[in-house]
């Protein structure tokens, strides 16, 4: 593979002494289930537990410092969906100077919130990463602030690259690194840093299934803009990679897969339950693609955790749908005489197979209904599809006739 000199080793290792007492250096966790999966070690580098929440203040901090005392007088500005937004308000107030931020309309309220409490001047355009970046860019233009673009810069990648250093460190035999992708720059910057000391080390990106600019672009041979996009994992729906960015993950990346919006849910949904972290649906999008596709990733496997900024209304979405998509909700509906006692005769018979009502719904006409019939309408939670299974042999055996559904 030929390597492109875009960002090196000693750009990043400048970087890291930078940010010395800014960024914290987050954990490297075991995963028991990653483990067995991929039959081997399975770490997970908690960028989620990162100050602001992601990586992001990595690469702000990096470009905002080098910028001259005439450079900070104008100002920034930035587009984001949340996570540089609050990178680059907390690096900009750390570093005496000030910040606007365009985001896109329907961010993430507490995304929003916590870059205003940063410090930031926060303005709404568009719908996408991409029109909110356009919208940055004429504010530039009309002020002279600086434009700390989210990805596209040798800063931004030098900083994010400091990721991969502490990678290597902590995980010295490490084979496969997995990293979230939507503009590149945290996985050009972490390849950077591994392929220089590590040239063996496998680096694969993912991308949610319904933003995936990457595959498209490295098989056209140029960055490709999608026509539209739509995945819960804000934090990487980036319509087209940058200059920099593409020729850096050309280069220097072994592959990049996607994920489904299923999986990205049940991968936040094994990060809560048992790592016990609270991370976005970007933020697990490389186990997402473990969990999927575990023989693609030989060990030791270490999945960057990109970010923990989740608004708790899409968590509590993301982890229903999640539960879903692993078999842990059961849903039937069946029709029983209409009279006093049979609903009660259903409860014991469910009740037997040990499941949690959620709802039921009962309706009492319809076309298809005898005069002496009620359809009832169940939600069950279960432990998994051996249980719902179970639930429904049992329903079945005392004569329930049942509509899934």
């Amino acid at each position: 593979m030929t390597t492109t000199p875009y960002v090196g080793l000693d750009d990043i290792k400048a970087a890291r002494e930078l940010l010395d007492g800014v960024a914290r250096r987050t954990p490297l966790e075991g995963s028991r289930p990653l483990s067995e999966r991929v039959r081997g070690s399975a770490l997970l580098k908690c960028e989620n537990l990162q100050r602001t929440g992601s990586f992001k203040i990595r690469g702000a901090y990096v470009r905002i410092s080098r910028l001259s005392d005439a450079e900070r007088a104008r100002g920034v500005v930035a587009a984001s969906a949340g996570n540089h937004a609050q990178g680059v308000a907390l690096a900009a107030s750390l570093l005496g100077t000030s910040s606007t931020v365009f985001m896109p309309n329907g961010a993430p309220l507490p995304k929003v919130e916590a870059t205003r409490a940063y410090g930031a001047e926060i303005r709404f355009a568009g719908v996408t990463v991409d029109e909110a970046l356009a919208a940055a860019a004429r504010y530039r233009d009309e002020t002279g602030a600086v434009l700390i673009h989210p990805f596209d810069h040798p800063d931004i990648v030098a900083g994010q690259g400091t990721v991969g250093l502490e990678i290597l460190e902590q995980a010295p035999d490490v084979q496969t690194v997995v990293v979230s992708v939507g503009g590149g720059g945290l996985i050009s910057g972490v390849a950077a840093a591994i392929k220089a000391a590590r040239p063996d080390v496998r680096i694969v990106g993912v991308q949610a299934a319904g933003a995936a600019a990457y595959p498209g672009s490295l098989a056209a041979g140029r960055p490709t803009p999608l026509d539209n996009m739509a995945t819960i994992a804000d934090g990487i729906a980036v319509g087209c990679p940058g200059d920099l960015t593409y020729g850096m993950v050309r280069d220097l990346v072994d592959g990049v897969v996607t994920v489904s919006e299923e999986s990205l849910s049940q991968a936040l949904l094994l990060c809560l339950e048992r790592a016990k972290l609270v991370v976005e649906p970007a933020g697990a999008a490389a186990v997402a693609a473990v969990m999927d596709q575990p023989e693609l990733f030989e060990p030791p496997v270490v999945a960057v955790l990109s970010g923990g900024n989740i608004d708790p209304v899409l968590l509590l979405r993301v982890l229903r749908h999640g539960m879903a998509a692993a078999g842990r909700y059961l849903s039937f509906r069946l029709r029983i005489p209409a009279r006093p006692g049979e609903v009660a005769t259903l409860r014991g018979a469910r009740a037997g197979a040990e499941a949690t009502v959620l709802d039921v719904a009962h309706v009492r006409t319809g076309p298809k209904l005898h005069l002496d019939e009620v359809e009832v309408a169940v939600q069950l939670e279960t432990r998994g599809p051996d249980h719902c299974a179970a639930v429904l042999e049992r329903l079945r055996l005392v004569g329930y006739p049942l509509d899934l559904g």
